[in-house]
């Protein structure tokens, strides 16, 4: 095997690890919140909250609300973004359809509500640090930050406010309220996500204009 060929297989090693790993964080949070009776946002929440509705298995309404969106994905973001994203998609799927063999201890629901907003948030911004969403809001938030530098984590709040907003006839109020503060940590953890990667990338220009306005001072 070429030492160029083994290169490459471990950078996509190095870039499917991280994936993986954002969609178990995910799933975990995902999990922790269905045992805890807490609607989370995206299109995780909203399939949640209408599996609910509906009686219908949360994994097929995960993927079917996300065909559209990644209609539009594959026109915006283009194919390998798109295509990581199927396969996040698929593997929470996976994962989550798992739940009821998990044995889940318990947990105060104000700490579950927690817990489970850190670990979906934290999942979220390393697959968003790996090129990759959960598809939905997640595709939506990354375009508009791209193109409109409008930080994803506001559009992932009002985002799920519309998901809280559908909830209401599923779930009591105390659960729409620890909803409500799971939302406002997973919102709060992707804004300081993009707000560090900004503020990194901007230093990292001034370094690089630094650099080159010294090569030019010195010929």
């Amino acid at each position: 095997m070429r030492p160029t060929t083994v290169t490459k297989m471990k950078a996509r090693r190095t870039k499917w690890l991280p994936i993986a790993i954002g969609c178990f964080l995910t799933a975990a949070g995902l999990i922790m919140l269905k045992h805890a009776q807490v609607v989370t946002g995206g299109t995780a929440g909203l399939s949640l909250s209408l599996a609910h509705i509906l009686h219908v298995k949360f994994h097929y309404l995960l993927l079917m609300i996300n065909a559209p969106f990644l209609v539009f994905s594959y026109a915006v973001m283009g194919r390998a973004f798109t295509l990581r994203t199927i396969i996040a998609i698929a593997l929470l799927s996976l994962l989550t359809s798992a739940y009821p063999l998990i044995p889940y201890p318990p947990v105060p629901p104000l700490i579950g509500a927690t817990a489970g907003g850190i670990l979906i948030g934290t999942g979220v911004c390393l697959l968003f640090q790996y090129g990759a969403s959960l598809g939905g809001s997640n595709i939506l938030a990354l375009y508009l930050s791209r193109k409109y530098r409008i930080n994803p984590g506001k559009t992932n709040f009002l985002f799920d406010c519309f998901v809280l907003l559908i909830s209401l006839s599923a779930y009591s109020l105390a659960s729409i309220v620890l909803s409500a503060i799971s939302i406002a940590v997973t919102s709060a953890i992707i804004a300081i996500y993009k707000k560090t990667n900004s503020e990194h990338r901007h230093k990292d220009l001034r370094s690089l204009k630094a650099v080159l306005h010294n090569k030019r001072s010195d010929r």
